[in-house]
């Protein structure tokens, strides 16, 4: 039952109360004495309080009450009692931290429609640290496997680098986990209670990419039937992920650098600006200094973006972390399919040890979960170590290489069919737009080449 407690100087209300709220299945807890509520508050969590405004002469004001009942329990709804003459105050308790306030003499179905009102408050705000509490488990630095030197200088950076609200840029190769560091470096800064909002800058059509990024307004162009915000609005007093920004085309990258300067940006048919308070984090797979050497990606907005900068190592450089990863994902996997928790045979493990790892984590993982699956006993043999260099050595294409083949194909053959009209050939394989420019994008296939001369 939840648990709810009621201060009132008045004996004969608060029996009423307590009456009235046993019998709907709540769990009545009742004092007229401040010291008295404080310690109930201490020894029980209350869903919800209802607390007297004008408590009797030599006792707490109601409103000194209130925020020393809060100081226990911050998260405790707590609904005024008022007569009709002191609303004023009640009021002035709301804008100090009360959630409702009611007034005498109340209505039966009003003050159980505010007690539930405030009961669904609080279990939001339990659900939400609950699941705040997974995310923390789950991305939180000291569960990051890793006790190479180099990995350990990373987390070591993240942790310095995460007391400071600079921006971060994060370089590494494809699948070393730069969002995971992402993750953890927003969960150990002052903002972790704030959105992360995470983007992949090069999954998103460049015509679209403006509006993901800020947001539009209703009737900014055909199809926008209502407002939308985009991630920067998202992430407002948060934390910002800009995975591949690399990607990003040179009109954007000039966007981006004002909205850092400037710390404001209009949405696409918006005529206010949009003040925004967040911490950018960028990555790559690519060479930022190259990029800007060759003149794709703009200096100033490196600038910006490279305060502090992490490096990612391949792990084919920090191999002695192979066995600590490959365990944990032998549990996460265990977990997953149950059964038996499986073992890596030695020849396995050396096998797992002497490999490149062109896919790094992010391809050990897949491994893993393939020979988690694939295998029948307690163990793992060197048989179900399936990499891309044994599959390369057979001469025979993995399944996923098979079908990014076709696809391509079939992708390249609409384009053919339809003389490189995108609308007709998203049409033709029954994809929106939105969806085949993805698919351009992650095939490397130009338009233009699909284009007849005449």
């Amino acid at each position: 039952m939840e648990k709810v407690l009621v201060v009132d100087d008045d004996k004969n209300i608060l029996e009423v109360l307590r009456i009235r709220l046993e019998s709907e299945g709540y769990d009545v807890t009742v004092t007229s004495i401040a010291d008295t509520a404080l310690q109930l508050a201490r020894d029980h969590l209350f869903g919800v309080a209802l607390l007297d405004l004008k408590l009797a002469e030599g006792e707490e004001d109601g409103i000194e009450l209130m925020q020393n009942l809060h100081q226990i329990n911050p998260e405790m709804p707590i609904i005024i009692l008022t007569a009709y003459g002191t609303i004023s105050s009640a009021v002035d308790a709301m804008k100090r931290g009360a959630y409702s306030y009611l007034t005498k003499p109340f209505d039966h179905h009003e003050l159980l429609q505010q007690i539930q009102n405030g009961l669904e408050k609080t279990n939001l705000s339990r659900e939400v640290k609950r699941l705040r509490s997974m995310i923390a488990d789950k991305y939180g630095i000291n569960n990051i496997i890793g006790k190479s030197n180099t990995m350990q200088e990373v987390l070591d950076k993240t942790s310095r680098a995460a007391e400071t609200d600079s921006n971060v840029y994060i370089s590494g190769e494809s699948g070393t986990g730069k969002e995971l560091i992402a993750k953890s470096l927003h969960l150990l800064s002052s903002r972790k209670d704030k959105p992360f909002v995470a983007i992949n800058c090069a999954s998103i059509p460049e015509g679209l990419l403006e509006s993901e990024l800020f947001g539009y307004e209703k009737g900014a162009f055909t199809g926008a039937a209502g407002k939308k915000k985009g991630v920067f609005s998202q992430a407002h007093t948060g934390t910002l992920f800009l995975d591949e920004i690399l990607e990003t085309p040179q009109a954007m990258q000039a966007r981006l650098l004002r909205v850092l300067e400037e710390k404001q940006f209009y949405p696409l048919g918006g005529e206010k600006p949009i003040h925004v308070d967040v911490r950018i984090v960028a990555a790559s797979n690519r060479d930022i200094e190259k990029e800007v050497e060759n003149g794709t990606f703009r200096q100033d907005l490196y600038y910006r973006l490279y305060v502090i900068p992490l490096h990612l190592p391949p792990l084919r450089k920090r191999t002695e972390d192979i066995p600590l990863l490959a365990n944990h994902f032998l549990q996460i996997f265990h977990e997953e399919m149950g059964g038996e928790l499986k073992k890596l045979t030695p020849n396995a493990l050396q096998k797992l040890l002497s490999y490149h790892w062109p896919g790094n984590v992010r391809e050990l993982k897949n491994t893993i979960e393939y020979a988690v699956a694939m295998s029948s006993g307690e163990v793992i043999e060197e048989n179900l170590i399936l990499q891309t260099q044994q599959v390369e050595d057979s001469g025979v294409k993995s399944l996923k290489e098979a079908k990014n083949k076709f696809e391509k194909d079939y992708i390249s053959k609409a384009l053919s069919l339809t003389d490189g009209n995108i609308s007709r050939a998203a049409s033709l394989i029954g994809k929106y737009r939105a969806d085949f420019y993805e698919l351009l994008k992650k095939h490397n296939l130009k338009i233009s080449n699909f284009k007849s001369s005449k």
